[in-house]
């Protein structure tokens, strides 16, 4: 069941474009503001002087991301402070720092950073803010401030030569894609199994954002045991790949706005009926049973039937 309104993400265009400022929140946790007027310097040197960003920078260096974050950018940073990184056990920290570990430590720093200069006004109307390491924050808005992937915004709309800052209090670490987090979940072997069979994995795990209306083991396990065997054959690859994509929508499709869908546009090119009653979200004939499990590029809401087409 659903207790959240279902909507879907498109696209963060309009994110990177634009630049109006985070609107001020009511409660005690909303984000303090700072803008600096006059000479700015740009996101590194602005990072450097505040004095509160040590471990930041000292991983911006060993990732060799100095010269592009001193870029023309713009960016928009969301920058854990040294008490942030102070939460990471100490042997992690230590380990990302490493000469072996730079490719993982620029995913992380780049998951922090946002293309355009975004200020927090902007922020606070958006779902989702893709990342320049190819992923999004989830950005969540309430009466008591904002959070980005669950690190709380304590400062926000600190103005750089080229971009803007806003302070975080938590590090804040990249999703897997959809297939990984699919394998994860442990209860979508026999989806997975059927992704590779139709030759749709590397696109589930590549591709995106997409949003996976995912039926469970126990939804494939209603099918005759006949009929899941005649798909999984070879030559029977064209008509298993169709009812995938009648799984699939394009973008980020989050729950609070499924709910206010009458159909989703699938990859398969038809519509997929979806009713709201009761409190139940019904996506044609199979239930919602879970919503806005999150993946590095996209969404998956748990059914309950696989749909046929």
């Amino acid at each position: 069941m659903i207790s959240m309104p279902i909507s879907l993400f498109v696209a963060a265009g309009a994110l990177a474009l634009a630049s109006t400022g985070f609107s001020p929140m009511a409660s005690e946790g909303a984000p303090a503001r700072s803008v600096v007027a006059g000479d700015q310097k740009d996101v590194v040197d602005t990072a450097v002087a505040a004095g509160s960003f040590q471990t930041l920078v000292a991983a911006v260096k060993a990732a060799g991301l100095v010269e592009t974050l001193k870029g023309a950018g713009p960016f928009t940073v969301f920058a854990p402070s040294d008490e942030a990184f102070a939460k990471l056990p100490k042997e992690t920290l230590e380990s990302l720092l490493k000469p072996e570990n730079k490719g993982a430590l620029t995913s992380i720093l780049t998951y922090h950073v946002v293309p355009g200069k975004v200020m927090a006004s902007a922020v606070t109307k958006i779902d989702f803010a893709p990342t320049v390491q190819g992923g999004a924050l989830r950005v969540e808005t309430s009466d008591a401030g904002v959070t980005i992937d669950g690190a709380r915004v304590v400062k926000a709309d600190i103005e750089c030569a080229n971009g803007v800052i806003h302070v975080i209090d938590r590090v804040v670490m990249p999703r897997t894609n959809i297939v990984e987090t699919a394998k994860a979940a442990s209860s979508f072997t026999t989806l997975l199994r059927t992704a590779v069979a139709a030759e749709l994995a590397e696109t589930l795990a590549t591709g995106g954002p997409f949003t996976v209306f995912a039926p469970t083991d126990e939804a494939f396990a209603k099918l005759p045991k006949a009929t899941l065997e005649s798909l999984l054959k070879p030559e029977s690859k064209g008509k298993l790949a169709e009812i995938l994509k009648f799984h699939v929508v394009a973008g980020r499709v989050l729950a609070k706005d499924v709910v206010k869908m009458s159909a989703a546009p699938t990859l398969l090119g038809r519509e997929a009926r979806i009713v709201t009653k009761d409190g139940a979200v019904m996506v044609g004939d199979a239930k919602v049973l879970k919503t806005d499990i999150l993946a590095g590029n996209g969404v998956i809401h748990v059914i309950d039937t696989v749909l046929i087409p």
